[in-house]
């Protein structure tokens, strides 16, 4: 269950940020709520860079195989 958690927050995190970076967009706040607002956006920012360098740990403990590091090509079908 805490990959559904990490999931959601992530989710969640993205699009309340997407939501920030449209506000800031139309300029219409004021400099006090812009800068609250750009607070929250950088702490939204290190909420989901945490989960993605999570993921790529989790990926990269997955590809190896007996202590190496065997890369596959990628095929996109």
């Amino acid at each position: 269950m805490p990959k559904k958690k990490t999931t959601t927050l992530f989710e969640d995190s993205l699009v309340e940020l997407e939501q920030l970076v449209n506000q800031l967009e139309q300029g219409e706040l004021s400099l006090e709520d812009s800068l609250k607002s750009f607070e929250r956006g950088v702490n939204l920012t290190r909420i989901c860079q945490k989960a993605l360098q999570g993921a790529e740990q989790k990926v990269q403990i997955l590809i190896e195989k007996n202590g190496t590091q065997t890369l596959e090509p990628f095929t996109d079908e």
